[in-house]
């Protein structure tokens, strides 16, 4: 009896610890998840929700474009080489860290 106790002890706590850590990568998961909206949302303003600009705008829609593109176009307005109205002004104030944030969470997002 005591043996059986033991072991439904270990397994209880082994249970626990497997569940904890579970909980704990989904939980990393869904922090991630919303840091990369949240770093998106400021583009908004001008390439709608999501990312979905109104048909026929002459602003690009954000969502599904693949992420080396957006790289390629968010560096080239950063450093000048691409002209742009406001473009150049909103990536000076981008971390790299913040460009691909926003390049990665853009081309995750189904269009």
């Amino acid at each position: 009896m005591v043996h059986s106790s033991t072991s439904f002890a270990r397994f209880a706590c082994a249970l626990t610890l497997g569940l904890g850590a579970t909980s704990s990568a989904l939980a990393q998961q869904i922090a991630e998840t919303l840091h990369q909206r949240v770093t998106a949302a400021m583009c908004a303003n001008c390439h709608g929700t999501e990312g979905r600009t109104i048909e026929g705008s002459a602003i690009p829609s954000l969502v599904g474009m693949p992420k080396d593109y957006m790289l390629l176009q968010l560096k080239a307005f950063k450093d000048g080489s691409r002209p742009a109205t406001v473009m150049h002004q909103i990536t000076k104030g981008l971390t790299d860290a913040q460009v691909n944030t926003i390049a990665n969470y853009y081309a995750n997002t189904k269009r």
